[in-house]
């Protein structure tokens, strides 16, 4: 009787422990990728002047409004989850040509508060060193009527990881990824143009897991307009203006691969996908090589992950790296 008793004891434990797991997992099973959605925007598709270097600084800030279930319904109003990320970023353009493209390659090492993994809110990290952004190989071309980029990009796990933590600052995950896009132009002065940017993610294990977040692909572009500020003789212009409207869009590609204790079962849950629209301003001062942008994008039709709106501001310096002639 008390062999019984104890065998039924056991397989209530083992059941409630089996749910307790089946809803942690549920609550996180769409993983995040390290692509950050708002880092491009308005001519997305074209790269920087050849023979320039620009140090930058980003802040990014998103700000959840809401948890999304996978009919996108709402299944958590006011989740009080924000995230920033800043950093100081180097981007370097040279004039040296591959397949007739100009080379260039650019690196970011950032600090993140509140960096979200997946769908959990209970997220309280403080700001830490982040996962290192670099990009070894971007080709540009610049042709009459269009621009074209194509690059590959890696994140390397710099950031503290640990799986189940609540105050990771990092992804725990070494991440590949590719991207390519154009940049259109409506008339000979290219003041009028349309971009996209498609990047292709490719995930890696997390730290000390088996857990395989999937592939990721985002779009990001826009429609605008470059204005030229001219000195008051109108001889040259001393500023530029570019401004429109930008959008991205992100699909969970293939599915995330999270191991269950039991059988060797894996969860891989209903994939995630989003989509935002808004508005850019960027500034650029001639004479003192100094830019600044704003970035603003609300978020729609959300999926199995969070929606919310998405904030980007960058202060950036631009040097000369070309020798005089002459």
């Amino acid at each position: 009787m008390k062999a019984k008793f104890y065998q039924h004891k056991q397989i209530i434990k083992f059941i409630s422990t089996l749910l307790l797991l089946l809803v942690s997992f549920l609550g996180n099973a769409q993983l995040k990728g390290g692509h950050i959605l708002g880092g491009m925007g308005l001519q997305s598709g074209t790269q920087s002047p050849e023979n320039t270097l620009a140090v930058y600084v980003p802040g990014y800030f998103y700000s959840a409004s809401s948890l999304r279930n996978s009919d996108g319904n709402i299944s958590v109003a006011n989740p009080n989850l924000d995230m920033f990320i800043t950093g100081v970023g180097v981007s370097w353009v040279s004039d040296f040509k591959i397949l007739g493209a100009t080379y260039g390659a650019s690196a970011l090492f950032a600090f993140a508060s509140n960096k979200i993994e997946g769908n959990n809110v209970n997220v309280d990290g403080s700001l830490a060193f982040t996962d290192t952004y670099i990009v070894p190989l971007q080709l540009g071309w610049h042709q009459k009527r269009a621009d074209f980029v194509f690059s590959y990009q890696m994140y390397l796990p710099t950031g503290k990881y640990e799986a189940g933590a609540t105050d990771n600052s990092g992804l725990g995950m070494f991440m590949n990824e590719f991207s390519a896009g154009t940049t259109l132009f409506f008339n000979d002065k290219k003041t009028f143009h349309f971009s996209t940017l498609a990047s292709y993610e490719i995930n890696g294990k997390k730290k000390d897991t088996d857990i395989k977040t999937g592939d990721i692909l985002s779009f990001e572009g826009g429609l605008g307009k470059t204005f030229y500020v001219f000195n008051a003789e109108k001889t040259a212009p001393k500023s530029i203006i570019n401004a429109g409207l930008i959008y991205y869009l992100q699909y969970k590609v293939t599915s995330d691969k999270i191991p269950l204790p039991i059988g060797g079962l894996v969860w891989e849950g209903d994939k995630d996908r989003v989509a935002a629209l808004g508005a850019e301003v960027n500034f650029l001062h001639l004479s003192s090589k100094s830019t600044i942008g704003l970035r603003w994008l609300g978020e729609i039709g959300a999926v199995n992950r969070f929606q919310g709106n998405t904030f980007f501001l960058t202060l950036a310096h631009i040097f000369s790296t070309g020798t005089k002639k002459g």
